[in-house]
Protein backbone atom coordinates (compact mmCIF):
# COMPACT_ATOMS: atom_id res chain seq x y z
CA UNK A 1 0.00 0.00 0.00
CA UNK A 2 1.25 3.30 -0.51
CA UNK A 3 -0.56 6.84 0.19
CA UNK A 4 -0.95 9.78 -2.13
CA UNK A 5 -0.87 13.56 -1.62
CA UNK A 6 -2.07 16.35 -3.51
CA UNK A 7 -2.84 19.86 -1.95
CA UNK A 8 -5.39 22.35 -3.42
CA UNK A 9 -5.69 25.62 -2.41
CA UNK A 10 -7.46 28.74 -3.37
CA UNK A 11 -7.40 32.67 -1.92
CA UNK A 12 -9.76 35.11 -2.81
CA UNK A 13 -10.59 38.55 -0.56
CA UNK A 14 -13.18 40.98 -1.93
CA UNK A 15 -16.96 39.96 -2.66
CA UNK A 16 -17.89 36.50 -3.10
CA UNK A 17 -20.23 36.40 -5.64
CA UNK A 18 -20.34 33.17 -8.13
CA UNK A 19 -20.43 35.50 -11.26
CA UNK A 20 -17.08 36.89 -10.47
CA UNK A 21 -15.22 34.93 -8.03
CA UNK A 22 -12.54 33.36 -9.84
CA UNK A 23 -11.75 29.62 -10.38
CA UNK A 24 -8.07 29.70 -10.37
CA UNK A 25 -6.60 27.80 -7.63
CA UNK A 26 -3.07 25.94 -7.19
CA UNK A 27 -2.74 22.15 -6.94
CA UNK A 28 0.62 21.12 -4.95
CA UNK A 29 1.85 17.66 -5.92
CA UNK A 30 4.83 18.29 -3.10
CA UNK A 31 8.51 17.95 -4.48
CA UNK A 32 8.28 22.02 -5.94
CA UNK A 33 5.60 20.65 -8.09
CA UNK A 34 2.65 23.19 -8.09
CA UNK A 35 0.59 23.48 -10.78
CA UNK A 36 -2.53 26.42 -11.28
CA UNK A 37 -5.91 24.81 -11.59
CA UNK A 38 -8.87 26.10 -12.75
CA UNK A 39 -12.93 24.92 -13.50
CA UNK A 40 -13.35 23.35 -17.27
CA UNK A 41 -14.37 27.29 -19.23
CA UNK A 42 -17.63 26.40 -20.10
CA UNK A 43 -18.47 25.87 -16.47
CA UNK A 44 -17.22 29.43 -15.75
CA UNK A 45 -19.24 32.83 -15.96
CA UNK A 46 -18.27 35.10 -18.63
CA UNK A 47 -18.36 37.64 -16.01
CA UNK A 48 -15.38 36.19 -14.10
CA UNK A 49 -11.87 37.29 -15.77
CA UNK A 50 -10.12 34.55 -18.10
CA UNK A 51 -7.32 32.71 -16.79
CA UNK A 52 -5.57 29.24 -17.46
CA UNK A 53 -5.20 26.17 -15.18
CA UNK A 54 -5.92 22.33 -15.71
CA UNK A 55 -9.14 21.66 -14.98
CA UNK A 56 -10.35 18.76 -12.75
CA UNK A 57 -11.73 16.59 -16.28
CA UNK A 58 -8.50 17.09 -17.65
CA UNK A 59 -6.39 16.23 -14.77
CA UNK A 60 -8.81 12.90 -14.76
CA UNK A 61 -8.21 12.21 -18.00
CA UNK A 62 -4.51 13.22 -18.09
CA UNK A 63 -3.86 10.52 -14.85
CA UNK A 64 -5.65 7.43 -16.92
CA UNK A 65 -3.56 8.07 -19.74
CA UNK A 66 -0.22 8.82 -18.08
CA UNK A 67 -1.08 5.15 -15.95
CA UNK A 68 -1.77 3.21 -18.80
CA UNK A 69 1.94 4.62 -20.58
CA UNK A 70 3.90 4.12 -17.34
CA UNK A 71 2.13 0.48 -17.59
CA UNK A 72 3.05 0.05 -21.20
CA UNK A 73 6.79 1.10 -20.35
CA UNK A 74 7.01 -1.18 -18.22
CA UNK A 75 5.92 -4.05 -19.96
CA UNK A 76 7.67 -3.06 -23.37
CA UNK A 77 10.88 -2.85 -21.19
CA UNK A 78 10.52 -6.47 -19.59
CA UNK A 79 9.48 -7.75 -23.47
CA UNK A 80 12.76 -6.20 -24.40
CA UNK A 81 11.12 -3.45 -27.09
CA UNK A 82 12.61 -0.31 -27.39
CA UNK A 83 10.14 2.19 -26.83
CA UNK A 84 11.00 5.92 -28.76
CA UNK A 85 8.10 7.74 -28.28
CA UNK A 86 4.75 7.39 -26.87
CA UNK A 87 2.13 9.88 -27.56
CA UNK A 88 -1.18 9.86 -26.43
CA UNK A 89 -4.10 11.88 -27.53
CA UNK A 90 -6.69 10.98 -24.77
CA UNK A 91 -10.38 12.57 -24.79
CA UNK A 92 -12.45 11.91 -21.99
CA UNK A 93 -16.55 12.75 -22.47
CA UNK A 94 -18.48 14.14 -19.62
CA UNK A 95 -22.20 13.48 -19.78
CA UNK A 96 -25.86 12.28 -17.79
CA UNK A 97 -24.46 8.66 -15.68
CA UNK A 98 -27.11 5.53 -16.31
CA UNK A 99 -28.26 7.46 -12.90
CA UNK A 100 -29.08 10.85 -14.57
CA UNK A 101 -25.74 12.58 -12.89
CA UNK A 102 -23.28 14.27 -14.87
CA UNK A 103 -20.10 12.08 -14.47
CA UNK A 104 -17.11 11.06 -16.78
CA UNK A 105 -18.50 8.31 -18.23
CA UNK A 106 -15.82 7.23 -20.98
CA UNK A 107 -12.42 8.26 -21.78
CA UNK A 108 -10.86 6.93 -24.91
CA UNK A 109 -6.91 6.61 -25.13
CA UNK A 110 -5.08 6.52 -28.49
CA UNK A 111 -1.62 5.76 -27.60
CA UNK A 112 0.84 5.93 -30.94
CA UNK A 113 3.90 4.37 -30.16
CA UNK A 114 6.87 4.44 -32.08
CA UNK A 115 9.87 1.67 -31.63
CA UNK A 116 13.19 1.19 -32.49
CA UNK A 117 14.87 -1.93 -33.20
CA UNK A 118 12.73 -5.30 -33.18
CA UNK A 119 8.66 -3.79 -33.47
CA UNK A 120 6.30 -6.04 -32.34
CA UNK A 121 3.36 -7.35 -33.88
CA UNK A 122 0.12 -5.72 -33.82
CA UNK A 123 -1.01 -8.79 -31.93
CA UNK A 124 1.86 -8.00 -29.35
CA UNK A 125 1.10 -4.39 -29.00
CA UNK A 126 -2.54 -5.10 -28.57
CA UNK A 127 -1.91 -7.76 -26.05
CA UNK A 128 0.50 -4.89 -24.63
CA UNK A 129 -1.96 -2.00 -24.22
CA UNK A 130 -4.16 -4.84 -22.66
CA UNK A 131 -2.29 -5.55 -19.89
CA UNK A 132 -1.54 -2.24 -19.22
CA UNK A 133 -5.11 -1.59 -19.06
CA UNK A 134 -5.22 -4.25 -16.90
CA UNK A 135 -2.46 -3.23 -14.34
CA UNK A 136 -3.60 0.53 -14.12
CA UNK A 137 -4.35 1.86 -11.17
CA UNK A 138 -6.28 4.44 -11.63
CA UNK A 139 -8.38 2.44 -14.75
CA UNK A 140 -9.51 0.11 -11.65
CA UNK A 141 -10.23 2.67 -9.17
CA UNK A 142 -13.29 4.15 -11.91
CA UNK A 143 -16.99 3.41 -13.15
CA UNK A 144 -16.19 4.99 -16.46
CA UNK A 145 -15.83 2.98 -19.66
CA UNK A 146 -11.96 3.32 -20.56
CA UNK A 147 -11.65 2.78 -24.62
CA UNK A 148 -7.66 1.82 -25.92
CA UNK A 149 -7.18 3.10 -29.36
CA UNK A 150 -3.31 1.89 -29.68
CA UNK A 151 -1.36 2.00 -32.69
CA UNK A 152 2.15 1.21 -33.90
CA UNK A 153 3.99 4.93 -35.30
Amino acid sequence: MSEHRATVEWNHSGDFDYRTYPRLHAVDFGHGIRVPGNAAPENIPRTVPATTGVDPEQAFVASLSACHMLWFLHLACQAKLTVTRYLDSATGILEKNSEGVPAMTRVTLRPSVSFSGATPSSDEHARLHHEAHEECFIANSVRAEIIVEPRIA
